[in-house]
């Protein structure tokens, strides 16, 4: 079985294995995004979905209160309402998607 001499200081290590600290100093000046600032992007880039998703979540909301107030209509009326609002959100998702690919340049090669 073959022995692997153990690299002891980095002039004896690979160049391969110091790739990552030549990365890290190349990006070093780079703003990394945050998630915050990601959101906001994200939410600004297509404002529709988080509408969607208020929407969706208040219909649920209201459709389970009043499932546990015994209003069994109410809660059936608002459980379509969830349906219908969690398809305008994947339809405002699609759409936002689409418009997203279509706005940026395409990639040189």
């Amino acid at each position: 079985m073959p022995q692997v001499a153990a690299a002891s200081t980095p002039a004896e290590l690979p160049a391969e294995e110091l790739d990552w600290i030549q990365m890290r100093k190349d990006f070093a000046g780079m703003h990394a995004e945050t998630t915050k600032e990601k959101m906001i992007r994200k939410v600004n880039e297509n404002p529709l979905v988080p509408i969607g998703c208020a929407a969706t979540l208040t219909a649920l909301g209201f459709g389970l209160w009043n499932f546990r107030q015994g209003r069994s209509q109410m809660s059936q009326y608002m459980m379509r309402a969830r349906i219908l609002a969690q398809g305008f959100t994947v339809l405002a998702l699609i759409i936002g998607v689409g418009m997203t690919y279509g706005t940026k340049e395409p990639s040189k090669k």
